[in-house]
């Protein structure tokens, strides 16, 4: 009924002949088809069990046992179903339903660590292909041996901030070196950082006297995910210390484009992150990038584990993870 309410005032909103000239005429037409998905999954969800109830009556008096196997193998479609919907509506905060940027950086460890933000990359590059999300590569520092120094990508999909919101934080990874001659087990962190992309939505203002910005020739392998290009540019912004680098694209102005969208984003996170410090539900400092900071471990030996330290979610398949199959880890982090 809420959600009726909210949909039918916005709709009267929109049938104002002179909605296009109101700025957030865009905006109004985004929030009504997300209500109307909303709306019609709960309608849809509902009227799935009243059949299913319907049915399982009909079985139960003629006691047809095919009909009632049937029911069982829909009643796990329809609770597959209503486990979706119930995660996207858990995603109701202004930036969720958008893009997101997705930064790593290898913590203290030099080879060892760099190589495995490298896996950290490829485990959410893979994530993002298999559900058919664009992802674009929009900076990346390589490792003097191996791996990665840090790297920034841009996931594109309709809810693709709400599903990795949480995956912010350390990562922490066990295994016998590669890299080592000797076969030592090794520990390695890495660090994850998640922010949205800004749309009109979201009002962030820059003061130009408040930023610097550097172009430099781009370096790195490039390939399927970028583009090399002589037009790299670094933004700098002095009150907060956030520096952005963009060097995707061979043009320099495209690049201060989406360098200047990555600083209104880090700005946007870094405001959120202040209020839920005020409201004394999260720390908005960003921890050092080691030992007993970690939200989720990745273990290969002596054993093969991978937990979440926040929400106690586990699983014995650590290819399969690093493969890309999180969704599981990202369902129970949106529970927190």
């Amino acid at each position: 009924t809420k959600l009726s309410e909210e949909l039918e005032s916005l709709k009267s909103k929109t049938n104002n002949p002179k909605i296009w000239e109101n700025p957030k005429a865009k905006i109004f037409f985004q929030e009504i088809k997300l209500l109307e998905t909303r709306i019609s999954d709960f309608k849809r969800i509902r009227q799935s069990l009243q059949d299913l109830e319907e049915f399982y009556q009909l079985a139960i008096e003629e006691k047809d046992e095919e009909t009632l196997k049937s029911i069982i193998n829909d009643s796990k479609k329809i609770l597959k179903d209503s486990n979706n919907v119930r995660y996207l509506n858990l995603m109701n905060n202004e930036a969720d339903s958008n893009n997101a940027f997705l930064e790593i950086h290898a913590g203290a460890g030099g080879t060892e660590s760099q190589d495995w933000a490298m896996m950290l990359q490829r485990m959410y590059i893979r994530w993002a292909e298999d559900k058919n999300l664009k992802v674009i590569l929009l900076q990346e520092t390589q490792g003097e041996e191996a791996g990665i120094k840090s790297s920034t990508i841009k996931i594109l999909g309709t809810f693709t901030y709400g599903w990795l919101k949480k995956e912010s934080g350390i990562h922490r990874l066990v295994r016998i070196s590669p890299f080592d001659s000797n076969k030592r087990r090794h520990t390695s962190f890495a660090s994850v950082w998640v922010y949205p992309e800004i749309d009109e939505n979201i009002d962030i203002s820059i003061n130009e006297a408040e930023i610097r910005i550097d172009t430099y020739r781009a370096s790195g392998a490039g390939g399927q995910h970028v583009n090399k290009t002589d037009s790299a540019v670094r933004i700098t912004h002095f009150p907060s210390k956030i520096v952005v680098q963009c060097q995707n694209d061979r043009s320099q102005h495209k690049n201060k484009s989406n360098a200047m969208a990555m600083l209104k984003s880090r700005l946007y996170e870094l405001e959120i992150q202040k209020r839920k410090e005020e409201e004394n539900k999260i720390n908005s400092e960003k921890k050092d990038i080691g030992w007993g900071n970690q939200i989720r471990s990745y273990i290969m030996h002596p054993y093969k584990l991978v937990k979440d330290l926040r929400t106690n979610h586990e699983s014995s398949n650590v290819n399969d993870v690093l493969d890309g199959n999180i969704d599981k880890f990202l369902e129970k982090s949106l529970t927190l």
